[in-house]
């Protein structure tokens, strides 16, 4: 007599996916916020829309990953901060148009569930979402055996946000003279993981668990700090300052990204040394023998987020970001572009 198959046979456990979705219920509570309609589990999430207080509402989405750095959760056998980068990459990228972020769900994917490993994923995203003060509506858990190493995985979110159309910052009064300050990054945040795994491990031959001097820390605490998430920063900017252009600066790094905000005919003017560079930089730099524009385009360097400003605001905006604790610095202004110029990019001496 033939055996009977079961989906478990085939490696996927549904018993198992149901006891995560009560496990991830309770941490999807944790962010639940005025708009949040019925609790996971549904088909769909659903989220009831205020705009009583707006002109022109407009709806604002964005959806990443966290590329590479992926690879350090798995060789430190840590998932607890992945989520919040996850949440900070895909937030972070509404927030920089002026969008107040409203819910966000995520996609997780591996080749065999491990309840601890996804729980911990899930509570990081719940981290995150309640620091960008979002609601975890929805997502999904997919088993999928045979497809992926064991114990690895692959993530992506989804996030929407909300904002009124005449405070949508889009960069377009954006003018020569305009001021660029730098906000602070917690490290490398989630980009250029790639050239960071290729020089420590295979350059240096370090581990993840190897005490680097320079950092004061193992190389896998450094490389796992989790993305900061700037949202309520944002908020607290462009709710009354003249806040004429925002940039996450993400794969890129400072250059391409700054320029993205910036109207055709406008470049930027770098200070070089202008704010503090985290550890983790130079000792890459010197450690993988990359050039300084290469840095540039790949890394945050130590800046996470940009705001462009009129001359007469910077200050203003400074004194802003230091009441709330953040580090920022006058970084560099925007400048007129000469046609058909080689570069919209300079870096100048403080």
């Amino acid at each position: 007599m033939k055996k009977k198959l079961t989906y478990a046979d085939a490696g996927v456990d549904i018993d198992k996916a149901d006891h995560l979705v009560d496990a991830i219920k309770k941490i999807a509570k944790k962010t639940r916020r005025t708009g949040v309609m019925g609790e996971i589990g549904g088909f769909g999430g659903l989220f009831s829309l205020n705009t009583a207080n707006m002109q022109s509402p407009v709806l604002v989405s964005s959806t990443d990953g966290v590329g590479t750095k992926l690879k350090i959760a798995f060789l430190m056998g840590r998932h607890d901060t992945v989520g919040i980068d996850l949440v900070a990459m895909c937030v972070n990228d509404i927030a920089v148009q002026g969008a107040r972020p409203l819910f966000f769900l995520d996609y997780l994917a591996t080749g065999k569930l491990k309840t601890g490993t996804v729980t911990d994923i899930i509570k990081g995203i719940g981290e995150g979402c309640i620091q960008a003060d979002c609601a975890l509506i929805g997502g999904e858990t997919a088993e999928m055996p045979g497809f992926y190493q064991d114990n690895e995985y692959d993530l992506a979110g989804f996030a929407v946000g909300l904002v009124d159309n005449n405070k949508i910052v889009d960069g377009s009064e954006i003018r020569p003279g305009h001021q660029i300050i730098g906000i602070a990054s917690s490290g490398l945040h989630s980009n250029g993981y790639s050239l960071v795994r290729k020089i420590c491990f295979d350059v240096l031959g370090l581990n993840v668990d190897s005490h680097v001097a320079e950092l004061g820390q193992t190389l896998g605490e450094e490389l796992i700090t989790p993305t900061r998430i700037y949202s309520e920063t944002i908020q607290s900017l462009v709710r009354d300052l003249p806040i004429q252009g925002l940039a996450h600066i993400t794969g890129g790094g400072i250059t391409d990204n700054i320029i993205r905000v910036l109207p055709q005919a406008c470049g930027i003017a770098i200070k070089k040394g202008s704010w503090e560079v985290p550890a983790i930089f130079p000792f890459l730099q010197d450690a993988g023998n990359v050039d300084e524009k290469e840095m540039m385009r790949t890394f945050n360097n130590g800046i996470g987020l940009v705001a462009v400003v009129p001359d007469q605001n910077a200050q203003e905006v400074l004194n802003r970001l230091s009441g709330s604790g953040e580090k920022a610095w006058a970084i560099g202004e925007v400048t007129k572009t000469r046609k058909n110029a080689r570069t919209r990019v300079q870096f100048v001496e403080s």
